[in-house]
């Protein structure tokens, strides 16, 4: 692993706030930027696509983008994001698992996993992968409180 991203993920372990903080901002934007500006333009076109309701092309951006550029992390987390927002959980599931593939320390992608596990009540998945989004960002309340809910819905 890159010496430069370990010293991000051992600062999203940090009791310090601002340096938590710091790296999160730092690792989105490598993934946001990670194709450049083509590719972060896309990202914001099917974002603003997302904005105004339009996600039949949102979704037909984000799927052109990952054929050409199928290493592409974030487009592969904003299609599961788009597919999150309309109840299409498997199939959000099935996209985050290609980012944890590509960028297994990727804690958004973990998070919406979860969140799609916890809807399809797939509880233990969901605990599961909320404990390793939780190895990444320990700090993070919202994955702690996630797994307390999942965990209490279990049979």
């Amino acid at each position: 692993m890159d010496p430069s991203v370990q010293s991000l993920l051992d600062d999203l372990k940090s009791p310090d706030e601002e340096r938590r903080d710091r790296a999160t901002q730092t690792l989105w934007h490598r993934w946001f930027h990670q194709k450049g500006m083509t590719g972060l333009e896309q990202l914001q076109r099917a974002q603003y696509l997302m904005d105004v309701d339009d996600f039949p092309a949102a979704e037909a951006v984000l799927t052109e983008l990952i054929a050409a550029q199928p290493d592409f992390s974030e487009a592969w987390n904003r299609r599961a994001v788009l597919r999150y927002t309309q109840k299409r959980y498997k199939q959000a599931i099935m996209d985050c698992k290609t980012v944890l593939r590509l960028v297994p320390y990727h804690f958004g992608a973990l998070h919406g996993m979860g969140l799609c596990y916890a809807a399809v009540g797939q509880y233990r998945d969901a605990i599961r992968i909320f404990h390793r989004a939780l190895e990444v960002q320990p700090h993070v309340t919202i994955n702690r409180v996630l797994l307390l809910e999942c965990t209490t819905r279990l049979d």
